[in-house]
């Protein structure tokens, strides 16, 4: 969106320096809050006017993660370190101390810098635009950063195609959940899924065990709220004309109502990150405090600040005030004139209660300032379930499958303002087994004027869905007609997990295949009038109607070629890295261009999909040292690779060929054409309809899938952004006994 307004400008001429970056209210409403210390506001305010510098995050599986590093530190970090821009001196970029593995970078370079140099320009393009034992929440995940972060902490294990765990990505925006399928699916993960919702009224979903249906219940849950942002202002320079007060207290009731069905949804035992991009304590530590204050016990602010050794950032405060558009300012609920009771509500003033006050902790919230290490601002808390919530009679019952446990589901939502954010889908809740059901206690906190003994909820609401119609998830049966021959032409190990694989039609021909995790599967088949699912699964065949005559109608997809791999016991050549070079630089080379052994297998084999494997090779370090499988085709006379020209890219650059485009699109430095449909040498029966299918591996049904899978990539953030996707997730996942 950024970008989006900066063309626009452009084009209107009208550039960011037209933007006057001062607030005369935002300076006056912090010195009064007094959330900088003491001596320290010039330097905070003199940081939020600069240019936000670029991160870089090294994304990806780890073993492909740590080939793009050796790639950026021998290469591309050693010919910028001396390079000028506009008299500026671009800095060699510094590892962030705090992040592990050296997998972010810290630099001098604004965007803006990046795109002004011929070299940078070239780094840049290094960087690509397009990118356990856990169950996990995201609920305002889009645009997927964080969502594709936590994929990576799932699948830590390449050697794991379906780990026992998975991620349920949610957005209450039904066009802004298809941008987050597009970031989930560089990761290509089968533990992935992405739902449409409002996140305050998030449905419960059920899962089957022992025979018996139970409440699903989460390991951990990240809470990234909607917030006025006015810790992104060194990047989003709009913020600066249009902030004003009144836009945390309008977010604030909405901040709540998702905190408290985030902890709803958790686990006992469980870990919950709220974090925003404000500096407000009207969206933080306000939202904190009524939710302890709630919870009655049940919720404790967690000390986490140990999971980031060498991050500066200031400790929650534990008094703060209010004010409004106009200046008028208000410290206590007591003093808000009932005119206003619409705008302001009781939450958002800290606790009155010194001793309550206390005993919640609020100073271990962290707020990171700008001036402190040269970030944008950003507030994040950590919060552990111990026990039920207190409108919650029972406890939750222990389960042994996998990490879930199962509460009994939470009440509904009582009030209009509760249950009625947007026009987002709503579900109702499932209903309670006998014996394992629950009875309000008190209000719902989400009502603060609701009644001692409140009456028995409303009827539960249909769920209203939105935007595209999505073709259903039909999972195939064990004796389904498209097994035989595909298990016949790959070999497929014993163990395929046949259940896992699914299609997305009724009717007709199946034309591509997928697969998810057993515990997404059991999601899904329990769950479709429940929730609306937008994408989950990985494509791992498509249909090549031209294959049927060398044995299997289905070719391997690269999307699911990491998935699939450990299952498939034929059709596989071993390769070199200088076959590697050859099979990504040259369209349809000739058997013979492969190197020896390669072109001796790849002659054994008839026509069809292959898998062409490289394995590493621990006595040469200048080779890259993580596992690559490619898709391919094995021709009458020559074989081809089936990758997408981004993926290309990536492994080019890991087994150490530079491709470089100028702007117009052209590739330069040494790499040949690598555009698909380009041939060379002859044409190969069913290679042309293969290339097509290849093609238009756009879904159908509007999700616009991604036809990158990226395991180790490159991607630019601000620092707030890395500190964020770090943070949380590295909260999500600690515990006494784990991190």
């Amino acid at each position: 969106r950024e970008r989006e307004r900066e063309r626009e400008r452009e084009m209107l001429g009208v550039g960011y320096a037209d933007i006057v970056k001062e607030n005369k209210l935002f300076e006056h409403y912090y010195q009064e809050l007094k959330i900088v210390p003491e001596g320290e506001f010039e330097q905070f305010m003199e940081a939020m006017r600069e240019p936000l510098p670029a991160t870089i995050r090294i994304t990806g599986y780890k073993s492909h993660a740590k080939e793009i590093l050796h790639t950026l530190k021998e290469k591309y970090f050693k010919e910028i370190q001396d390079l000028e821009v506009d008299g500026q001196k671009i800095e060699a970029p510094q590892a962030l101390s705090w992040y592990p593995d050296e997998l972010a970078w810290h630099t001098n370079m604004s965007r803006k810098i990046l795109r002004k140099s011929p070299l940078l320009e070239k780094f840049h393009q290094a960087i690509p635009p397009n990118l356990l034992h856990i169950l996990i929440l995201d609920m305002c995940a889009a645009p997927g950063s964080k969502t594709a972060q936590l994929i990576e902490m799932l699948h830590a294990d390449m050697d794991v195609p379906f780990p026992e765990g998975f991620v349920i990505a949610n957005d209450v925006d039904n066009k802004r959940c298809y941008l987050l399928v597009h970031q989930a699916k560089r990761l290509n993960s089968p533990c992935i899924m992405v739902v449409n919702h409002d996140a305050s009224c998030m449905p419960r979903l059920l899962v089957e065990q022992n025979g018996k249906k139970d409440i699903l219940f989460y390991d951990r849950v990240l809470c990234d709220v909607p917030c006025s942002g006015d810790g992104t202002m060194r990047k989003n320079i709009d913020v600066w004309k249009k902030w004003t007060t009144s836009n945390s207290l309008h977010l604030h009731g909405l901040q709540l109502r998702i905190a408290v069905r985030g902890v709803e949804q958790l686990a006992v035992g469980g870990r919950m990150v709220y974090s925003t991009c404000s500096l407000n304590p009207v969206e933080d530590e306000a939202v904190i405090a009524s939710l302890l204050e709630k919870s009655e016990g049940a919720l404790e602010l967690v000390d986490a600040s140990a999971d980031l050794p060498g991050l500066k950032y200031m400790p929650g405060i534990t008094s703060w005030k209010l004010m409004t558009k106009e200046g008028q300012w208000y410290s206590d609920w007591s003093e808000v004139p009932t005119s206003r009771h619409t705008q302001i509500r009781p939450t958002m003033f800290p606790p009155t209660d010194q001793e309550k006050l206390l005993s919640m902790k609020l100073e271990r919230c962290m707020r990171i300032l700008p001036h402190h290490q040269n970030t944008g601002g950003f507030f994040v808390a950590v919060l552990v379930k111990k026990a039920p919530m207190p409108w919650n009679r029972r406890q939750p019952k222990s389960s042994t499958y996998s990490h879930l446990s199962f509460p009994p589901p939470s009440p509904q939502l009582r009030n209009k303002e509760a249950t009625s954010f947007s026009e987002g889908a709503q579900a109702e809740e499932p209903p309670a087994e006998e014996g394992d059901g629950e009875t309000p206690t008190e209000g719902h906190p989400c009502n603060s004027n609701a009644p001692e003994n409140p009456p028995d909820p409303p009827p539960s609401k249909k769920m209203k869905l939105f935007g595209f119609k999505e073709d259903p998830f039909v999972f195939l049966t064990e004796d389904d007609p498209v097994f035989p021959p595909i298990q016949a032409f790959y070999d497929l190990s014993p163990d395929f997990p046949k259940l896992n694989v699914l299609t997305r039609t009724h009717e007709g021909k199946k034309r591509h295949l997928y697969m998810v995790s057993k515990e997404l599967r059991n999601v899904l088949l329990n769950n479709s009038e429940r929730m609306k699912v937008i994408n989950t699964g990985v494509k791992v065949w498509s249909r090549n109607n031209d294959g049927e005559q060398f044995g299997c109608a289905f070719r391997l997809a690269q999307e699911g070629i990491y998935t699939l791999y450990p299952y498939i016991r034929a059709r596989v050549i071993n390769i070199s890295v200088e076959d590697v070079k050859i099979l990504l630089t040259e369209e349809n080379p000739f058997l013979s261009r492969l190197g020896d052994d390669a072109h001796a297998q790849a002659k054994k084999l008839e026509m069809g999909s292959i898998v062409l494997r490289y394995q590493p090779d621990p006595n040469d370090p200048s080779a890259p040292q993580c596992p690559i499988e490619l898709c391919g085709w094995r021709g009458k006379t020559s074989i081809r690779a089936f990758v997408p020209r981004n993926e290309r890219l990536h492994y080019l650059r890991m087994v150490g060929v530079e491709v470089f485009r100028d702007k117009q699109g052209k590739k330069e430095g040494g790499a040949a054409a690598t555009q698909e449909g380009n041939t060379e040498g002859q044409e190969e029966p069913g290679q042309e309809a293969a290339t097509e299918q290849e093609g238009s591996d756009t879904e159908q049904n509007g999700s616009a899938e991604s036809k990158t899978n990226v395991r180790g990539v490159l991607v630019l953030y601000s620092v707030p952004c890395v500190l964020m996707l770090y943070y949380t997730c590295i909260s999500l996942y600690s515990s006494a006994n784990q991190l």
